[in-house]
């Protein structure tokens, strides 16, 4: 191992997902700069390893990056770590990595678990495009703007959400998106309680309220890309599909033409293809 940080990714939560080369990698490091250093110690007794640990968290990143850039410019070897996961995708570390590439020296990954990767991979999405969101801003005003500014994407869309958020984020996620998109809810993933979830979007928010349960740990959403383009406005899509919810398909079109003012041969198709292409006709 030459002189170099060390990108490891750590286990989300299952500690036998370490890799073999992860476990080579923290062996031979001379420090390991941790997003928490007790979180990675219980990693680091369970297999045996026994190396220095010194904190690198959020809001001492900048000082990390400086002594992580002179220890190894001193020749020692640096593996960068978080609690769970991929360092530097959202969570610390980017400004490690990149302090040590404008140092002139060599950032080294050691590729492993993501929750992003796993979420994916079990999600039953088909779409040919995925965009990254990370975590929703906090507050509502801007939340709403940012998953508006999202819904022209054509891509599946994937965040990252605490328990704390996640009902006022599928909130808006129903609120604001297409309510025929899919959404995946993937909890505590390698985790005892494990579990993936896909439904309709506009159906999650009530699923979620159902069970306390469902709002515990932490969680990847994946929503699947806009549908086809109906030519209607979204505003008569949400109007279209809560009033086919509880109406016949010919008293929902009614209404909603009225409501939305949109032309009723236009809401009538629609229909068709949200119920699959059955009624009897206008």
């Amino acid at each position: 191992m030459p002189p170099a940080l060390y990108v490891v990714a750590t286990p989300l939560g299952n500690l036998a997902d370490i890799t073999l080369r992860a476990l080579q990698v923290l062996r031979g490091a001379d420090l390991i700069a941790a997003e928490d250093t007790r979180h990675t110690r219980r990693l680091l007794d369970h297999h045996g390893i026994g190396a220095r640990l010194v904190a690198a968290h959020e809001h001492n990143e900048r000082e990390a990056a400086e002594s992580i850039v002179a220890a190894i410019g001193e020749g020692r070897r640096v593996a960068l770590v978080s609690d769970a996961g991929t360092p530097a995708v959202s969570d610390p570390g980017a400004r490690i990595v990149r302090a040590v590439a404008d140092a002139g020296q060599r950032v080294i990954p050691v590729p492993g678990p993501s929750a992003l990767a796993t979420a994916l991979s079990a999600s039953g999405l088909v779409d040919a495009h995925v965009l990254f969101c990370g975590f929703m801003p906090a507050k509502a005003a801007a939340r709403g703007e940012a998953i508006e500014a999202l819904r022209a994407v054509d891509a599946a869309l994937v965040f990252y959400e605490a328990p704390h958020r996640v009902a006022e984020t599928i909130d808006d996620l129903a609120a604001r998106l297409e309510p025929q998109r899919e959404i995946v809810v993937a909890r505590e993933l390698t985790k005892l309680f494990e579990s993936i979830v896909r439904m309709p979007l506009a159906e999650a928010p009530a699923w979620l309220a159902a069970d306390p349960n469902r709002s515990r740990g932490e969680f990847v959403l994946l929503v699947s890309a806009p549908p086809p383009s109906s030519g209607l406005s979204a505003e008569a899509e949400r109007t279209l599909a809560a009033l086919l919810a509880e109406l016949p398909l010919k008293q929902a079109v009614k209404l909603a033409a009225q409501i939305s003012g949109e032309a009723r041969n236009r809401l009538y198709e629609r229909a068709l293809a949200l119920k699959g292409g059955q009624d009897g006709g206008l």
